[in-house]
């Protein structure tokens, strides 16, 4: 009965498709998805509670909640911002908060540092410390940018951040599994996340009045941001899957 046992498992993992996850890689994707939906989940809840209820703090008293930090406030907003970050919470969020706590002035070089060392730590996490972890929680989606990346590097980030919808985490940890270099994703978060980063933090910054000329830009911002990282990351992006697809097709006998 060993045998034919072994025997049967041998012949299902010859027929397992390359790149077929295994049930472990599945179950840190699902726990990781979890993590986020208890999050999102989470935010939701408590975001309606205090607005049904009428104890919505304002912009004043949530500001206030930092004060007795004094000088710690940015380096702490900084640090908790990379350790969120890595943890899938979304970029956006963590750009409003900014703009929120410290207003939009000081807020923006704020965001601005926590999404730098937030992609250089996480590049840097999937590169030497945990790039099994990082390569069975990577959605193939994410996998397939790493061709453009070591391709084109600084500009292949530049591109990558005015993506709309395209989350940095995921492309940050993809970085790592690649030959791109940490200045090409330092250089590259601060160039193609400023104009992004600028827009979130003025809607934190103008939570108390979303219809002000500061919230109205912040729109536009994102809007022709958006417009021209689809227009620019066409070509490199077509170039780069094409160049993964080649890679990947059988060489001739």
């Amino acid at each position: 009965m060993g045998e034919p046992d072994r025997v049967t498992s041998g012949a299902s993992a010859e027929l397992e498709a390359p790149g077929t996850p295994t049930s472990l890689e599945r179950a840190t994707r699902r726990a990781a998805g979890l993590r986020v939906a208890v999050l999102v989940v989470a935010g939701v809840v408590l975001f309606v509670a205090a607005t049904t209820s009428g104890v919505f703090p304002s912009s004043e008293s949530i500001r206030g909640w930092i004060a007795p930090w004094g000088p710690l406030a940015p380096l702490l907003f900084v640090v908790l911002s990379v350790l969120l970050s890595s943890t899938f919470v979304p970029g956006p969020v963590l750009a409003g908060a900014a703009g929120l706590l410290f207003g939009t002035l000081a807020g923006l070089p704020l965001s601005i540092t926590a999404a730098v060392c937030a992609a250089v730590t996480q590049m840097l996490l999937g590169r030497h410390i945990a790039r099994r972890q990082v390569e069975a929680l990577l959605p193939e989606g994410a996998r397939r940018y790493d061709e453009l990346l070591e391709r084109r590097g600084f500009l292949a980030v530049v591109w990558l951040r005015l993506v709309p919808g395209l989350p940095d985490t995921p492309v940050n940890y993809a970085a790592g599994l690649t030959r791109v270099k940490v200045w090409h994703i330092a250089a590259g978060t601060l160039v193609g996340g400023f104009p992004r980063a600028f827009a979130y933090v003025s809607l934190g910054g103008s939570f108390d009045d979303l219809g002000s000329t500061e919230a109205r830009v912040a729109i536009v911002v994102l809007v022709v941001t958006g417009l021209v990282g689809l227009f620019l990351s066409r070509r490199p992006l077509k170039a780069g899957l094409r160049g993964r697809r080649n890679r990947d097709l059988p060489s001739a006998p």
